[in-house]
């Protein structure tokens, strides 16, 4: 076979990738999830275990209700009970009650497994695996055999590694899995030992099944590929028992835009993002920002000579265009910025600078010295903006803090915790207003006492809200006299943005970063539909 050649992606999200530690999807999460990866072009979906829980059950009912447009639905299960026959067995039954037009049948392709695990005799194993392929083959479209174990199998007695296969090939399995399942094995491993499996069994369609216990799934997956396997089990964002599967958010683009295979329609790949934030979401896990392509920091660039190539040429530091996988390119700001950096985040901003123009550089010291102070601007670009904003003229004070103070008070008898906070603005007419509030702490009484000072002249306030709240002491050898840096997330149901303080007052600090919070919203409107323009003197 060669490149070009169609390859068969087998999505186990909803079983495999449910045996993650922590995850639970509800039936309504694994349906949503199936459609996405229909319309993804995932040509197999596997749905679960019918039996093992009601949930599963019910999936089969409801997933036959679903309008797919290619992809299959598949069961799974195990060889029969060495007590039974096919006909009889429950799991066989169960298999055949959820109704897909495809199953994957687990059987044991070690010896070794079949004698401790199973508690039978090599040839009984492999009578369990003809048996039930042969009994499922006759009323489903295709039945996957899912070599549990081959490559360690194959390892230690390839012999019978080969005869678990042939069992299955003669039985009528549509596809030979080689399952890599203790995550060990190595590339080199698996490129050998499918190569030699290719020639033993030429007839077979073969597929891999890989775990990540070693790091090494996907390469795995790919060096599988390349010795003549055409499905490629995984599932999205790698989730799985243990270290998880091979990951199909890198397998994908791999295969298709670096090796040359079809996988999905090419127009679908720029929703890898949207799938893999989709299930990041219903699997309620936080998002992995360094995975690659689809991760935030993929393709985010901090180094001042690494900006100022990707300006002139991006592929000098990126394997692929981000939008092709639905990402986008990233430029941030720290210690380690040049001139590049600040003139790429100007450009996001709306704002025209160059290298020769003085703000540039006031720009790049300040920010240098604030960083050494213990800003950092990577979690906070909204401060960062603010900060080119008022260095080029581009920003009008919205108010002015004329005095704050608060008062906490807590008590471990009484119970009676509260916090007060009182305030006075000067706005920019000459006028004055003050508010007092009360919060749950001190940080929260000031958002609520600034929110009451100036919504009256800006409502616009009301929209914002707090999403995410990080404290760092700096320098935890000075202990509670460390400087503190706060870092505030929050958004106003449009978009969200990030901001920092730095104090060794952790009130202070959260002030500051607070403020910058709501200066920048007040600034959102006219910023809302600027167009992106690329820093002056790039080409």
């Amino acid at each position: 076979m060669a490149k070009g050649d169609k390859v068969f992606l087998y999505d186990t999200t909803l079983r495999d990738g449910a045996q993650a530690e922590e995850v639970s999807f509800s039936l309504d999460d694994k349906l949503r999830i199936a459609e996405a990866l229909d319309d993804f072009g995932i040509h197999y979906i596997e749905g679960g275990w019918p039996g093992s829980n009601p949930r599963d059950k019910e999936f089969f009912q409801q997933a036959g209700k679903l309008n797919l447009k290619g992809a299959k639905i598949t069961a799974f299960g195990s060889t029969h009970h060495p007590k039974n026959k096919p006909a009889q067995d429950n799991n066989v039954k169960l298999l055949l009650e959820a109704k897909t037009p495809c199953v994957t049948v687990v059987g044991k392709s070690w010896d070794a497994q079949a004698k401790v695990v199973l508690g039978i005799s090599p040839e009984r194993n492999l009578e369990l695996i003809h048996d039930t392929i042969a009994y499922l083959a006759q009323r489903v479209d295709e039945v996957m055999f899912d070599a549990e174990h081959f490559f360690d199998g194959y390892k230690a007695n390839p012999e019978y590694a080969m005869n678990a296969l042939e069992a299955a090939q003669q039985a009528g399995a549509s596809w030979q899995v080689l399952c890599e399942t203790n995550g060990g094995a190595l590339p080199f491993d698996v490129e050998r030992i499918t190569a030699e499996v290719a020639l033993k069994l030429p007839d077979a369609r073969y597929g891999i099944h890989c775990h990540n216990d070693s790091e090494t799934a996907v390469a795995n997956t790919l060096a599988g590929v390349e010795r003549g396997v055409r499905q490629v089990q995984g599932t999205i964002n790698g989730i799985g028992e243990r270290c998880g599967n091979a990951n199909l958010c890198s397998i994908i683009p791999n295969l298709q835009m670096k090796m040359g295979y079809r996988a999905v329609p090419p127009a679908k790949m720029k929703k890898l993002l949207e799938l893999s934030h989709l299930v990041y979401e219903l699997a309620n896990m936080s998002l992995r920002p360094h995975q690659p392509y689809v991760g935030r920091s993929a393709f985010a660039h901090k180094g001042g000579i690494h900006v100022a190539a990707v300006s002139r040429d991006p592929a000098t530091y990126e394997h692929v265009a981000p939008q092709s996988v639905g990402n986008r390119r990233r430029v941030l700001i720290s210690d380690l910025s040049g001139k590049s950096n600040v003139l790429w985040k100007a450009s996001e901003f709306g704002i025209d600078l160059d290298t020769k123009d003085p703000a540039t550089v006031t720009i790049l010291e300040q920010l240098k010295n604030m960083e050494a102070g213990g800003f950092l601007f990577e979690g906070a670009e909204a401060s960062f903006e603010l900060l080119i904003r008022k260095a080029t003229g581009k920003w009008k004070k919205k108010f002015e803090v004329v005095r704050a103070r608060v008062i906490s008070n807590f008590s471990d008898i009484h119970g009676d915790n509260w916090a007060e906070a009182v305030i006075k603005l000067a706005m920019p007419d000459g006028s004055t207003t003050h508010a007092v509030a009360e919060g749950n702490g001190p940080v929260n009484a000031l958002d609520k006492a600034v929110r009451m000072a100036l919504r009256q002249q800006y409502p616009e306030i009301a929209d914002v809200e707090l999403h995410d709240f990080k404290v760092r002491l700096l320098d935890e050898s000075s202990k509670t006299a460390a400087m503190t840096r706060v870092l505030i997330e929050s958004g106003d149901g449009e978009r969200r943005w990030g901001t920092v303080g730095v104090s060794p007052n952790i009130i202070e600090a959260s002030w500051r970063a607070l403020v910058d919070s709501l200066e920048y919203r007040l600034h959102l409107p006219r910023l809302k539909t600027r167009a992106v323009k690329k820093p002056k003197g790039s080409k």
